[in-house]
């Protein structure tokens, strides 16, 4: 039966400028670059979704490794890497562009994100649950309902810390190594190279440089190190990451085109 959801939890005021912008994404770089997540970020049903909070306690954690098994026949380390990459990918991606472009964070933790494990590309759609953002103490979104005020930039940077690794990414990522044997770097990787695209999706928008806004991001989310960014003169991104998400090991997948073993002979 379908979950309808009161009024109350579909998005207002506070994420607007962030719904604004992935808007603003789809229309100039593609739907596919923001199919993973609500249009309005705030799930208007619950329909064919599972609170990611299944997922961080280990009681769904089969349903998101068993589903690149199934899709690929890959190898169970190489489908932990690759649902982890998917998944880190489109549920940063919100928190990456609301930081970005407005400096508003929409809170990310697992007990207010809920996803939908498909067989098709976009493999995972997120939403939320309900309508939470933490904004600057001068943000005019300051309190409102379902708002978190903060007193500057670093403070809001540690919400986004807390909510999206702390509180959702670290015990997924312990689920998943509880069950597969697959190394922290390849996964935190992972996260640093999602978040240097989904910087580069927003960078017509932002008021940052790509490295600059890369760079401090990866800083305050604790996986520095792990990808390497410049640009060209035109202002397009060059991305180097210094870990492999386990593509190339799957029948039919290759490297990426940023992978740190692309060009390199593999056997």
């Amino acid at each position: 039966m379908t979950t309808i959801l009161p009024p109350a939890y579909v998005a207002p005021a506070p994420l607007a400028p962030i719904t604004r912008a992935m808007d603003a994404i789809r229309r100039s770089r593609g739907d596919e670059r923001v199919a993973g997540v609500a249009e309005g970020l705030v799930l208007e049903s619950l329909d064919g979704y599972i609170p990611a909070s299944c997922l961080t306690d280990g009681s769904a954690i089969g349903r998101l490794l068993d589903a690149p098994r199934e899709r690929w026949g890959a190898a169970p380390h190489a489908a932990a890497a690759l649902a982890w990459k998917g998944y880190a990918f489109w549920l940063a991606l919100p928190a990456v562009v609301g930081w970005t472009t407005c400096r508003r964070v929409p809170l990310l933790h697992a007990s207010n994100v809920h996803v939908r494990i498909d067989d098709e590309r976009p493999y995972y759609h997120f939403g939320m649950r309900r309508a939470m953002v933490a904004v600057l103490r001068n943000d005019p979104a300051a309190g409102m309902p379902g708002v978190r005020v903060v007193d500057d930039e670093a403070a809001l940077l540690d919400v986004l810390r807390a909510t999206l690794v702390d509180q959702h990414l670290t015990p997924l990522l312990t689920q998943i190594r509880g069950q597969v044997r697959v190394g922290r770097r390849i996964l935190w990787g992972s996260l640093a190279s999602g978040v240097a695209h989904a910087v580069e999706y927003a960078a017509d928008i932002a008021p940052l440089s790509i490295v600059e806004s890369v760079q401090t991001l990866v800083d305050a989310l604790r996986v520095p190190g792990l990808v390497e960014v410049s640009c060209d003169a035109e202002g397009a991104m060059d991305l180097r990451r210094r870990t492999c998400c386990l593509a190339f090991t799957v029948d039919g997948l290759s490297t990426c085109r940023s992978c740190c073993v692309s060009g390199l002979t593999l056997w």
